[in-house]
């Protein structure tokens, strides 16, 4: 008999792109949390850019503000750290293996523009540095040439938690 781990790996080195389909195989995030559409320009252990197309549709926008939607930072925050997941679960081949991804510490936040309904935000994230469990992040989400929001952030993979 077959060994299905070996039947079901796929080499993922040549990836530069990861739609919804994908995104959903890696991290466990769904709606109303999951806050990345897709990723582009992946670079394996290196970077990412996440895109994020808000729309008036997504429920925080219901008390955040009535009258005035304004996307919170710290969903803001939340996407760059999606994107990182992806990022290193495709690095270390995790697909399928639902890995969960906790926050360590975010340092250094800065908001500098208002991300509403509409807007196409981009979450350009770099890693720092990486290892099988704890990598570190540098996050800049932009809305066209403007810098929405920066920060630098640690997250810890656990596979143990879900298998």
């Amino acid at each position: 008999m077959p060994d299905t781990a070996k039947e079901t790996a796929q080499d993922w080195s040549g990836t530069t792109e990861a739609d919804l389909a994908l995104i959903q195989r890696i991290i466990p995030h769904r709606y109303p949390f999951l806050l990345i559409d897709k990723l582009r320009d992946i670079r394996l252990g290196k970077g990412a850019t996440g895109i994020k197309n808000v729309t008036f549709n997504e429920p925080h926008f219901q008390g955040h503000f009535p009258g005035v939607p304004i996307m919170p930072g710290v969903t803001i925050i939340e996407a760059m750290a999606q994107t990182s997941a992806v990022l290193v679960g495709l690095t270390l081949g995790l697909v399928d293996r639902n890995p969960l991804v906790y926050f360590m510490s975010i340092e250094k936040a800065r908001f500098r523009r208002k991300v509403v309904p509409g807007d196409v935000l981009e979450l350009d994230v770099t890693v720092k540095r990486g290892s099988s469990k704890i990598w570190k992040f540098d996050g800049v989400a932009r809305v066209g040439d403007e810098v929405a929001a920066e920060a630098e952030f640690m997250a810890m993979i656990d596979l143990n938690g879900r298998d």
